[in-house]
């Protein structure tokens, strides 16, 4: 036998089989017999000869991967290692010497037959190449250098190999051209190819292991982001790894960075949030020399303050506890931020701060005790920076500067409060100065509208009674309505008098000077008309500055009113704003006076207050006589106010007091209906909410004459609308066809909160239409609905879960069906509806009307597809020569008929006469399937299928023989049914059974299996022993076809 230190091709070839045999000692072994061969031509044949039985194996055997393995790994031991750039200056003389070195003549033939194979009939050689090049371009050293000629020939056989219809083929084409990239290039055809792949490939890994080798660029950049919303989890993971790794913060836009994180920590898959959490953030701080604060203003934190906080309780529970107790906040010694040191950033930290610590309960008070001081403190702290807001002007909003600088303290005021809610107020005194401090915020007409909510909610999470709520706030709307103001002393009457001399007396000067005006009007006077009209504009001044001033005398002068005051004049049980609008100008000791304020501004403050109780209120809490004054004396009135913005805040206080009342209900919802019909489209979209939610609690019956009770549900039956409107009434055809209106409506935003209520009364059961879900299903498919990602987002879930809840749910489905067909096959060419495919919907119909569970043989009962039968075959009788006919009969195909004898009778009865009437062959080719089907036992069908369909391994050992030869060129694989065939046959051969699609997913795990592709998910390690059984089972020995091979010759 010849010695280890000159090893035959094929002995090399047998020991690197074995996984545990040295791979340099054969590559040196085998080196040293290469360079003593004298034929080199020889040696090449050769080894292209034992190289080939491993290239007709497509499947991933461990022999032949280690096979491959040593192939790369003797071939790249030829590329001598390029000099560094010293020793380039040094020998420029011997560049054509160095060429020649670099491009060694086994590598180059290696490459050579590599290219030569790439377009084989067989998939599995095609895969074998692109693996081969791949290695051997992975195994050169990362100053490598190859012939340009050579470069280009790889480069233009990958970008065939990625658009290979085998999705194994495409991944090791993808990996092969990681190092052809030029980034710099913006028109490299490599980069190009990537970016098709990831916009356009089917295959999850192929996508995956472009992700993976793809370079960096503003171009690839954008393709990049857009993976992290693909529909693989794999994908998305891989691709917010790919950010953390390869891109830098600063490359990315504050936009950007926000959908980033997003998207990455509310995602589905708790695998892409670890990614999120582990990878994205960490190299995000990294960056920024781990500093938290340096990263909020990197993420517009005034804009986006939620997902700032979810990002920081994010980072928060990857640290330590002793790094979050770092001072980061700059606390002072009373554990608060000093006013001139407060910022978005740090206020905002402070807070996540503290909601993360106090979310851990009791492990976390003595943590909190260190960062937040006691409730009386804060609230201190509080009044004294919410006082500090400005007051804008007009002319100071339009200041860019100025207004920034509002915001920013609005901001901090807000966070601030958010703080309150992890104060510990479980003290009397520090409760008590909170609700205090709470309600004089909330009485400063100073305090700026975007707080009144937040505060009013604060206020109400420290009042857990819902009478004391009520009363609570119904007493601050009487402070904010009805201020109290000072009178000013009463006039003399002599100077009263005397005013009203002087302005009577210029009032007669006015008229003698119009007089004089028209004179000389008449007389063409135009110099003196002019004089006389410049007189009448200063007397004019004149008598508005006397009105002025007497008006001011005997108004009183306002001032903010104090709670000293307010104690003089405690208010009563029902304030006097909310049993009377009356104004009041004078109290019994003349001092004080109390005035109705009904300015836009009060009228929206004291409303978003109801509106925030009403929030709170529990449901059953009825209306008692303080909310149904506050009802008749401010909420009613707002409703036809003048405002918009009041209008709007109106309207949804009275939807949700009427949500505490049914008799509220039945007086009011006459009037919502008719607001969400003639309003604005903000307040139209604000009572369309409240009609829903009013029709939901109490139904349909709601207006109807006879008594109902409150909780009864609408029926079940899928009778269709009609049945639903004889049981309520002529109403609910009304409100059924007012919100057909808006479904048909331009108002996209009116017609998804449409579809959304309508989802919703369905999905409860207060009313059953097939024509309604027929609507749903239009308006779905409908082009005119393709940028609005909520509708279809919620009807998409509504299908689903409708489809599935019940029985009668499937039957409304299987009803819709033909209605659903006519109106898009009788749609006119400029519809919208036009463009739909019809086979797309009646697909999704008949998967929503599948048995939810598969019935037995002799199972009685009659499913929704025997009915949906009985209906599309008396369709086709009725005019056979239709269009839709072809349609009807792949229909026919797909649905499932059930086991009951009668059932299947009377459809075949049908079916027979239906061959009769039809002359379409497409359509009777595909009706004598339904009766062949239908005529043979389930079991004798299955039988047929599997045994006449059964897949054939193209790489078992009996066709081994037929790749002796290695001419894979040969015709002899095209007797072969590929796998792509095969997969059809099988997709044909499942749907004759069930009906069913196959899964993507399965022929993705079948034909690629993403190699050099980081894993997408953690795997348990499996223990030796089992790895052993394993490799056992699965092991391929090449010995026996090469000793086969050498027997045969």
């Amino acid at each position: 036998m010849t010695a280890d230190s000159e090893l035959e091709i094929g002995e090399a070839f047998r020991r690197a089989q074995k996984g545990h045999n040295n791979k340099a000692k054969l590559v040196a072994s085998l080196k040293s017999r290469y360079h003593k061969s004298e034929d080199k031509t020889a040696f090449h044949v050769e080894f292209i000869h034992f190289l080939k039985y491993a290239m007709i194996v497509y499947k991933r055997e461990p022999a032949v991967e280690h096979v491959i393995e040593f192939v790369s790994k003797f071939a790249s031991s030829f590329q001598s290692p390029t000099k560094d750039k010293e020793g380039e200056e040094e020998e420029e003389d011997d560049d054509e010497e160095e060429e020649e070195e670099d491009d060694h003549p086994f590598l180059t033939f290696i490459f050579n037959f590599l290219l030569e194979s790439h377009k084989a009939s067989s998939h599995a050689v095609r895969f074998r190449v692109c693996q081969l090049i791949n290695k051997l371009l992975g195994g050169m050293a990362e100053n490598a250098q190859i012939d340009d000629d050579l470069f280009d020939n790889i480069h233009r056989a990958m970008l065939v190999r990625v658009t290979d219809k085998f999705p194994n083929v495409r991944i090791q084409a993808a990996l092969a051209m990681t190092r052809l990239q030029q980034p710099q290039d913006p028109h490299c055809p490599t980069i190009g190819a990537y970016m098709l792949i990831l916009d356009n490939d089917s295959n999850a890994e192929v996508r995956r292991a472009v992700l993976s080798c793809i370079a960096m660029s503003p171009s690839t950049l954008l393709r990049v982001l857009k993976r992290t919303r693909d529909v693989k989890e794999s994908v998305r993971k891989l691709a917010y790894q790919v950010l953390a790794e390869k891109v830098h913060i600063k490359a990315l836009s504050i936009a950007q960075r926000v959908n980033l994180l997003e998207q990455g920590l509310h995602d589905t898959s708790e695998a892409v949030r670890e990614a999120v959490c582990s990878l994205l953030l960490p190299s995000w701080l990294q960056h920024l020399d781990g500093d938290v604060l340096e990263l909020l203003p990197r993420l517009d934190v005034e804009n986006c303050s939620q997902t700032a906080l979810e990002v920081l309780k994010a980072i928060f529970s990857n640290m330590p506890e002793e790094q979050l107790l770092q001072d980061r906040v700059q606390l002072g010694p009373s554990k608060l931020i000093p006013g001139d040191s407060l910022s978005c950033e740090n206020v905002l930290y402070w807070r996540a701060l503290c909601e993360f610590v106090r979310a851990k309960g009791d492990a976390g008070e003595e943590m909190l005790d260190k960062i937040l001081p006691d409730a009386a403190t804060f609230a201190n702290y509080l009044q004294g920076f919410v006082r500090t807001l400005p007051v804008l002007s007009e002319e100071q909003r339009a200041e860019f500067n100025t207004l920034e600088m509002a915001m920013r303290k609005e901001f901090i005021s807000q966070q601030l409060i958010h703080l309150a809610s992890c104060l510990d107020t479980k003290e009397e005194g520090g409760r008590k100065r909170m609700l205090a401090v709470l309600q004089e915020m909330l009485c400063r007409p100073q305090t700026p509208p975007s707080l009144v909510s937040l505060l009013t909610e604060k206020l109400l999470s420290l009042v857990p009674d819902d009478d004391r709520r009520v009363q609570t706030v119904a007493e601050i709307i009487s402070d904010v309505r009805e201020p109290i103001a000072e009178a000013s002393p009463p006039l003399d009457e002599d100077q009263e008098r005397r005013k009203q001399i002087k302005v009577a007396e210029v009032k007669v000067r006015i008229l003698e000077a119009r007089q004089a005006l028209e004179d000389c009007i008449t007389a063409q006077e135009f110099s003196s008309a002019a004089q006389f009209k410049e007189s009448i504009t200063e007397l004019e001044n004149q008598r508005s500055l006397l009105l002025q001033e007497s008006a001011q005398g005997s108004q009183p002068s306002d001032r903010e009113a104090c709670p000293e005051k307010a104690r003089l004049h405690p208010p009563a049980i029902l304030p006097s704003s909310l049993s009377s609008p009356v104004v009041h100008n004078e109290m019994s000791d003349g001092v004080f006076s109390l005035l109705l304020q009904s300015d836009p501004d009060t009228l929206l403050r004291c409303l978003t207050m109801c509106a925030e109780l009403l929030k709170q209120m529990n449901i059953k809490t009825h209306i008692g006589p303080t909310m149904s004054a506050i009802m008749s004396s401010l909420i009613v009135p707002c409703i036809a106010n003048a405002q918009p913005a009041v209008r709007n805040m109106a309207v949804v206080c009275l939807g949700t007091c009427a949500l505490h009342s049914r008799e509220l209900a039945k007086t009011h919802l006459v009037l919502l209906l008719q607001i969400a019909q003639l309003d604005e489209v903000k307040i139209r979209i604000s009572a369309l909410r409240s009609v829903i939610d009013l029709l939901l609690l109490f139904g349909f019956q709601l207006l109807s004459e006879g008594p109902v009770p409150p909780a009864a549900p609408a029926s079940r039956s899928p009778g269709g609308q009609e049945e639903q409107a004889d049981g309520a009434g002529d109403t609910t055809r009304d409100i059924l066809a007012l919100l057909s209106q808006f479904l048909d409506g331009e108002v996209s935003d009116l017609r998804t909160e449409t579809a959304k209520g309508l989802a919703k009364l369905m999905y409860t059961g207060r009313f059953s239409s097939a024509k309604m879900f027929s609507r749903l299903v239009l308006l779905w498919y409908n082009p005119v609905t393709e940028g609005d990602t909520s509708l279809r987002h919620c009807l998409g879930v509504f299908f689903q879960l409708y489809a599935r809840e019940s029985r009668a749910h499937q039957e409304v489905v299987g009803e819709s069906f033909l209605p659903t067909v006519r109106t898009l096959m009788n749609a006119p060419a400029t519809s919208p509806l036009a463009e739909v495919e019809p086979a797309n919907v009646v697909e999704l119909l008949v998967e929503l009307t599948r048995p939810l569970v598969r019935p037995p043989q002799n199972h009685e009962e009659v499913c929704v597809h025997d009915s949906m039968a009985l209906r599309v075959c008396e369709e086709i009788l009725r005019d056979p020569t239709a269009p839709e006919v072809r349609l009807y009969a792949r229909t026919l195909n797909n649905l499932e008929v059930s086991a009951n004898e009668s059932t299947r009778q009377e459809v075949q009865a049908l079916l027979q006469e239906v061959t009769q009437v039809v002359k379409d062959r497409v359509s009777l080719r595909a009706l004598e399937k339904v009766i062949a089907r239908l005529v043979d036992s389930e079991e004798q069908a299955e039988h047929h299928n599997e045994a006449a369909l059964q897949p054939l391994d193209i790489n078992a050992d009996g066709t081994h023989t037929m790749f002796s030869k290695c001419l894979w060129h040969a015709p002899q694989l095209s007797q072969r049914p590929t796998q792509a065939y095969q997969r059809q046959c099988q997709k044909k051969t499942t749907a004759a059974k069930s009906g069913r699609k196959t899964s993507r997913r399965a022929e993705s795990s079948e034909e690629s299996d993403g190699e050099n592709v980081p894993e997408s998910l953690p795997l348990a390690r499996p223990s030796r022993r089992a790895k052993t059984a394993a490799l056992e089972k699965t092991k391929l020995d090449l010995n026996p076809l090469i000793n086969q091979e050498a027997n045969t010759s």
